[in-house]
C-alpha cells in the first residue's frame, strides 16, 4: 500500500518472521523477531549508510558519542524457510 503526501511517499508492507525488504543501494531489512507487539528488524547496509534511531537523532550529542559498531562478527541471517 503506498501513502503520499507531496513531498514524500511511504511504502507500507506487512512481512512475516525471516522477511526481507531489499532497497537499493545494498540496504536490506530483515524482520528477526516478532513478539508481543514489538518488531525486531536487522538493517544491512555498507559502511557509508548511516543509520539512526529516531530517538536518537533528536537527543544533545555529547563529544564521546562518536561510535561505530563492527557488525564483521555476526553472522549472515538466514531467509524465509
Amino acid at each position: 500500500m503506498w501513502r503520499s503526501n507531496r513531498e514524500k511517499t511511504i511504502l507500507v508492507l506487512k512481512r512475516n518472521l525471516g522477511e526481507r525488504i531489499f532497497i537499493d543501494g545494498g540496504i536490506i531489512i530483515t524482520i528477526v523477531g516478532i513478539d508481543r507487539g514489538q518488531v525486531r528488524i536487522g538493517i544491512e547496509a555498507p559502511k557509508h549508510v548511516n543509520i539512526q534511531r529516531e530517538e536518537i537523532m533528536h537527543r544533545p550529542r555529547k563529544p564521546d558519542d562518536d561510535f561505530e559498531f563492527d557488525a564483521s562478527g555476526i553472522p549472515d541471517m538466514p531467509g524465509p524457510t
